[in-house]
């Protein structure tokens, strides 16, 4: 008799853990919970997480891209309205608010019924059970995929590129794919790829396979959004809207003036990313910062004749 419930305890604990390996459907998560889920993979189990703590940026909070702004929110708010929208790729320099402006439209619709599902690219081959989840429901759902590139053989490229278009089975027309990336092909491109060009007679020059597989993704996405480098003057504006933000008054923004470019020459980048990094740092030191020394940079800016753009800076 012992030896007998030995052997069922084992079995209820290889049974247990066959359980834990072995993949289940995918459950609904409590909508109520969040306006933003993030999709988590644990071994063959997957699962939806609300988001507790959202991101607080407003529409208005993002300066000096009104025209990719524009696009964005006509084409989220098109989605919302039950209109016909597409896919968005947003791509272009780092940190010049691509996430943040799609974070900015969730906050901006989500009273009227828009959800955000955040996907790492390594969990995009379980797309088409999320889709099937969500299909069918009121709520509007944008599945966003932040800083998205693959390397050629990864399983989520397949998955994705089905999704957006090619399919046997149509996609619901409450789910939208909105991705960020830095490349506009998502692929790596070699130089060995230009050898399978083809060469016409006439002089006509031909993609072959290879590079139109590459540009096939980014293709399935209806509506490409491109990023830019900010200019000095743009960048100095939206520092001067982050210093706001967080309460410096307006007679201390000229003071902020020089320390911001040395900060953003430091770095490398005169990104929107860089203008919100210096806006935190100033506003949180206060009154001291007007007197701060700021660094070896400032030598560099203070010789800038007349609050030109230091040298090399303008092309960052």
């Amino acid at each position: 008799m012992l030896d007998l419930e030995a052997l069922l305890r084992r079995a209820d604990h290889l049974l247990e853990r066959l359980e834990s390996i072995l993949p289940r459907p995918l459950a609904a998560p409590d909508w109520s919970a969040s306006v933003a889920f993030r999709y988590r993979r644990r071994g063959a189990c997957g699962w939806l997480q609300p988001v507790r703590q959202l991101s607080t940026i407003a529409l208005t909070d993002l300066q000096e891209v009104d025209g990719q702004k524009d696009r964005l929110v006509r084409n989220t708010a098109q989605f919302v309205a039950g209109l016909p929208a597409n896919n968005v790729l947003l791509t272009g320099a780092r940190g010049t608010g691509k996430s943040s402006l799609i974070k900015a439209c969730l906050n901006a619709y989500a009273q009227r019924g828009l959800r955000l599902i955040e996907v790492d690219k390594a969990d995009l081959v379980d797309l088409p059970d999320l889709v099937d989840l969500v299909a069918g429901r009121t709520e509007r759902f944008v599945v966003f995929c932040d800083d998205l590139s693959f390397d050629e053989g990864e399983p989520g490229y397949k998955a994705l590129k089905s999704i957006l278009d090619g399919s046997v089975s149509a996609t619901a027309d409450n789910v939208l794919v909105y991705a960020t990336s830095n490349r506009r092909h998502l692929l790596p491109e070699y130089m060995k790829d230009n050898l399978s060009y083809t060469h016409t007679d006439d002089g006509e020059v031909h993609p072959g396979e290879v590079i139109e597989e590459k540009i096939s993704l980014s293709e399935r996405f209806g509506l490409w959004i491109s990023f830019y480098p900010f200019s000095q003057e743009e960048y100095l504006a939206i520092v001067a809207q982050w210093l706001r933000h967080f309460g410096v008054s307006e007679p201390a923004l000229s003071s902020a003036r020089q320390p911001a470019l040395v900060w953003a020459l430091e770095r490398g980048s005169r990104s929107g990313r860089v203008a919100y990094q210096f806006a935190r740092d100033w506003a949180g030191r206060g009154e001291s910062a007007a007197s701060a020394v700021v660094g070896p940079a400032a030598a560099q800016v203070g010789a800038d004749a007349g609050g030109a753009p230091p040298e090399g800076l303008d092309r960052v």
